[in-house]
């Protein structure tokens, strides 16, 4: 199942993407900047392109991505002002 929402960051918008695949969801929060992806993504590949992407872990649903923090980011990412730990909803602010 596909689910698409879009967020209200401030006064910017996020598109929210959950995929439902056979054992989990893949998840995935994208702003002009950068995005946010669960663990099924690569962030090697991300950092090989030079995107500002974040990892996050153990979410299963968007309203679960909303409620934890950064697993961890590329040197892009970094460079935004993201960090590991950081909550999700202060790194969207950033990439919106």
């Amino acid at each position: 199942m596909l689910k698409h929402k879009r967020i209200k960051v401030g006064k910017k918008y996020i598109e929210a993407i959950s995929i439902g695949l056979l054992s989990k969801s893949l998840i995935l929060l994208k702003g002009r900047k950068g995005y946010v992806m669960c663990g099924y993504l690569n962030l090697k590949v991300a950092q090989k392109f030079q995107d500002a992407a974040v990892k996050i872990v153990g979410v299963s649903s968007i309203e679960e991505a909303l409620r934890v923090g950064v697993h961890s980011c590329t040197f892009t990412a970094k460079k935004l002002g993201i960090f590991k730990g950081q909550p999700i909803k202060e790194t969207l602010k950033i990439i919106a």
